[in-house]
């Protein structure tokens, strides 16, 4: 197995990564940041009131998203099986 061949299955699998995990990961930035901003603006400093909000809106998330990230792991995965053959020979 050559050097680039790792890279490149390294670099694809940290990009699958990427993409997977992007839409959890960007909607509880934003809803800590909202939350964040309104506590601030409160002065409550209560820790439930920014974790419930977030793992509300991100199972919401993961339903409506939770399909395209399936499918897209199965992807990666089906691309990765395709390619054993070739990094042996």
């Amino acid at each position: 197995m050559e050097i680039a061949t790792v890279i490149d299955l390294g670099r694809s699998a940290l990009w699958a990564t990427i993409i997977i995990s992007a839409p959890l990961l960007v909607v509880g930035l934003g809803v800590g940041l909202f939350i964040g901003v309104i506590q601030a603006a409160t002065s409550i400093n209560e820790a439930t009131l920014s974790f419930i909000p977030k793992l509300v809106i991100m199972g919401v998330t993961l339903a409506i998203f939770g399909g395209w990230q399936l499918g897209m792991l199965v992807d990666f995965t089906r691309d990765i099986y395709q390619r054993i053959p070739a990094l042996f020979s």
